[in-house]
């Protein structure tokens, strides 16, 4: 079923085209991260991921690193939900901005120069960061208002 004014389309990409999750699910992505033009999207959204599952192993990568600079180069939203933060701190972008994120690894944060805010979801120019997997949903209706609009987004909500 489709909401809203229909004008956001979500696309996946990884490091590789098919990829495990920590509960092993399969997924295909559409585009592998090399293949982005970032000219032809609005927006980056960064989930989280479980450290005994290898996350960073693929969130630390220099070519995803590189494509987050490239989104923020264009000054396009860059949504991360729980330890996702890190990513886009490693990559240098939230140098000096404020954020947040998994209470256990805001230490890391802090080490990359965020400002720490003890809120579930911070928004700083065209970031936003979470605090854990339970603000996921929050995160992207956040992104959806920035991408849309209020009435669009509150359609979708309900």
């Amino acid at each position: 079923m489709k909401e809203g004014e229909q004008s956001t389309v979500l696309h996946t990409c990884a490091l590789r085209k098919e990829s495990n999750s920590a509960f092993d699910q399969k997924f295909v992505v559409d585009h592998l991260v090399e293949e982005i033009d970032v000219n032809a999207f609005d927006a980056l959204a960064i989930p989280g991921g479980f450290k005994d599952y290898d996350y960073y192993m693929d969130a630390y990568d220099p070519v995803f690193l590189n494509l987050i600079q490239r989104f923020n180069d264009q000054n396009k939203w860059i949504a991360s939900v729980c330890v996702g933060a890190l990513t886009e701190a490693k990559s240098g972008v939230l140098h000096p901005k404020n954020g947040t994120t998994y209470s256990s690894y805001r230490n890391e944060l802090v080490s990359y120069g965020v400002n720490i805010l003890d809120q579930p979801i911070v928004v700083d120019q065209h970031m936003i960061t979470s605090c854990g997997p339970y603000t996921a949903t929050e995160v992207a209706f956040k992104l959806l208002e920035k991408l849309t609009h209020k009435e669009n987004t509150k359609k979708v909500r309900n």
